[in-house]
């Protein structure tokens, strides 16, 4: 038998921690490598340079609307901010705002932004996709403490309580000019708004908002195992019962956010016991489903609650999904179905989910 003298142990040892150093960094390289393709990609198919906006595909179709809707840069601010997260020193954020900016509508009863290019067309508004610019602009604000990150998300929170009346109990509306359901999507998202901005200035009607909108989901469209239901149907009260991973994100990272306000643990056991649901109902034959963009969502909750408890059974099932995406779902540089045109919003997305990796391996 051979004995290791105290020498040899620390030697051994030294060559373990500068193996695991060196596969740490490998996995860095892979996440950053994979964001700037994507985002040169961004830059090359989907940007309009001209008029400062986004394409919805990279092949619009004569008769299509000739830019993206909202929704996709609801994904893009996003990721742009957790590029700037890694690379502080580069501005991913301006073109995105600049082109959000318009979408802007200042009709009555107050601003916000609409579904599609003001110039080109009146639209509706949606709820959700000013909620998801308020969340990220909160990010951004968090991030840099630019004062007009703040104030884009204060007047989205005014808007969003427009959309707020008791029929069915209480609960947000999914669209300002169809008032026909109440939408986890739309209630989840007001609750990190709501959360975010108490956080930020400590005015007790923001978490008094958050508690009232998240009381109403759990109480509306929660399902018996913790996940949520889309939406309920006004007037009728009938639930639309499709679950999906970003309805149960919002909920997941609300409960995580909640605990760390309150400090009271039945948030965090119920952000547990979410956790647990999602990966049981979402994670099938070893991939999640395939709305990129609604799993980048779900995975912003699962991190705010690994940050926490330290589990890694929260993130490690999203490292593997995304690596099996990056070698069986992109072709040309791009994200998507092969053979498909490929969506803005799936780039997004996919940015967005290998940053956020990628600063968890910089912790």
């Amino acid at each position: 038998m051979i004995k290791y003298n105290q020498t040899t142990k620390i030697f051994f040892t030294i060559c373990l921690l500068i193996a695991f150093t060196n596969v740490v960094k490998a996995q860095s390289d892979f996440y950053k490598d994979r964001i700037d393709t994507l985002n040169k990609n961004i830059y090359t198919y989907f940007y309009d340079s001209a008029n400062g906006l986004y394409y919805e595909t990279n092949h619009v179709r004569t008769g299509e609307k000739k830019h993206s809707y909202l929704w996709p840069l609801c994904a893009l601010i996003q990721a742009a901010n957790e590029e700037e997260t890694l690379q502080p020193s580069k501005d991913y954020l301006s073109p995105v705002m600049k082109a959000i900016v318009q979408y802007y509508s200042n009709i009555p009863p107050v601003p916000a932004y609409q579904a599609y290019v003001t110039k080109e067309e009146k639209d509706s508004r949606f709820y959700d996709d000013n909620q998801w610019i308020a969340i990220a602009c909160l990010d951004a604000y968090n991030r840099t403490k630019n004062e007009k990150y703040l104030q884009i998300a204060k007047e989205i929170y005014r808007f969003m309580m427009t959309g707020f009346d008791t029929l069915s109990g209480g609960g947000i509306y999914w669209k300002e000019d169809t008032k026909n359901s109440k939408n986890t999507c739309s209630d989840g998202p007001g609750v990190l708004v709501a959360l975010q901005l108490y956080k930020v200035t400590h005015q007790q009607n923001y978490l008094d908002t958050a508690l009232l909108l998240y009381n109403w989901v759990n109480a509306h469209l929660q399902a018996v195992d913790g996940l949520y239901y889309d939406n309920i149907k006004i007037p009728s009260l009938k639930i639309d019962s499709a679950i999906y991973t970003y309805n149960t994100g919002t909920m997941l990272q609300s409960n995580v956010l909640l605990f760390t306000l309150t400090k009271d643990k039945k948030y965090l056991k119920e952000a547990q016991r979410i956790a647990t649901a999602a990966e049981r109902y979402f994670y099938k034959n070893n991939k999640l489903p395939a709305n990129y963009w609604f799993n980048a969502v779900l995975l912003r909750g699962e991190i705010a609650l690994y940050k926490i408890d330290k589990n890694r059974k929260h993130i490690d099932y999203f490292i593997d999904d995304a690596n099996r995406i990056w070698n069986e779902e992109r072709e040309n540089g791009l994200i998507g179905k092969k053979g498909k045109r490929k969506r803005l919003i799936d780039q997004a997305a996919m940015i967005e989910i290998y940053a956020r990796l990628e600063e968890l391996l910089q912790r």
